[in-house]
């Protein structure tokens, strides 16, 4: 069903790390956000070292199973008001969903080698599960918006930056203690789920809705010397929009990720969603009639 309100307007963007063989990030930022079409965003940074040959398709796989489940996911959300309803989508998100997630990457990256398996000699061991999965290592950050409830998920490095609607920037899913060099969580490790550290916020009060959600790979934050410069990116990115507004912030992205990574050397990628000014509430979205869908196309 088309609505007659997007409730979010996006922005993302994704630049190669320079001397990079290949791009291995990947994002997506799907949906309004609205009762019937969750907003989804998702971005995910493949390893890209010798051992992880082919982590830029592990990436790729890693958004594209996250964006289904999770548009399922925001779905089942809207009935969140249903007694005991909130709770047991919490249980889920909490547990079965990251389960569900590894499985399917796993069966993607596994039907991918399946296919495309390389020419050994008779003699070669055949690779375990383990092996193959491990050329195929990524990072992974997803976030899925209703009007009554966001949730996110993180395996691995990179960023979640929420802005809420005074100003504050929180970064829930930070790590207690940051990862040391390259060393991180991923969807190729075993028991990936149980790393998967989860985001939970129901929306009681539309008023303190947050205004921007952030979701950058590490390649932004590794561009800043100082400690609380990926903070200040984000309160900047938040000025900007109020400003100068979204198409201009648009424009002027893929330069400023240019830039970072520069400083950082590595792939860098950023999917945002903000809410626009004048939003009306939930209970007034309205379908659209035929004849405004057909002009709308």
């Amino acid at each position: 069903m088309t609505l007659r309100v997007r409730r979010w307007e996006t922005l993302g963007d994704s630049v190669q790390g320079v001397g990079k063989r290949c791009n291995q990030d990947w994002h997506a930022c799907e949906g309004a956000g609205s009762a019937d079409d969750p907003l989804v965003l998702a971005v995910a940074d493949g390893h890209g070292s010798a051992a992880h040959s082919r982590s830029e398709l592990g990436a790729r796989f890693a958004v594209d199973r996250f964006v289904a489940l999770a548009a399922g996911f925001g779905r089942a959300a809207r009935d969140c008001h249903e007694p005991g309803r909130l709770a047991r989508l919490m249980t889920y998100a909490r547990d079965d969903f990251p389960r569900a997630l590894v499985h399917d990457w796993r069966q993607a990256a596994l039907g991918h080698w399946a296919r495309h398996r390389p020419v050994a000699d008779d003699s070669a061991r055949e690779p375990t599960p383990d092996d193959k999965l491990l050329l195929y290592g990524s990072t992974l950050i997803g976030a899925v918006l209703t009007p009554w409830l966001h949730v996110a998920w993180q395996l691995g490095d990179g960023d979640l930056a929420v802005v809420e609607h005074d100003g504050t920037v929180r970064r829930p899913l930070a790590p207690v203690e940051e990862d040391l060099g390259d060393e991180t969580e991923s969807l190729c490790g075993r028991e990936a789920w149980r790393a998967m550290r989860m985001h939970w916020a129901p929306v009681f009060d539309e008023a303190r809705t947050p205004r921007l959600v952030v979701l950058s790979t590490d390649g932004l934050s590794k561009s800043f010397a100082a400690a609380d410069g990926y903070r200040e990116f984000v309160t900047g990115l938040d000025g900007r929009l109020a400003t100068e507004g979204s198409e201009e912030v648009r424009t002027a992205l893929p330069g400023w990720l240019r830039q970072a990574s520069r400083y950082s050397g590595d792939d860098t990628t950023l999917a945002a969603a903000l809410r626009p000014a004048g939003i009306l509430p939930a209970e007034a979205e309205t379908p659209l009639t035929e004849s405004e869908r057909k002009t709308e196309t």
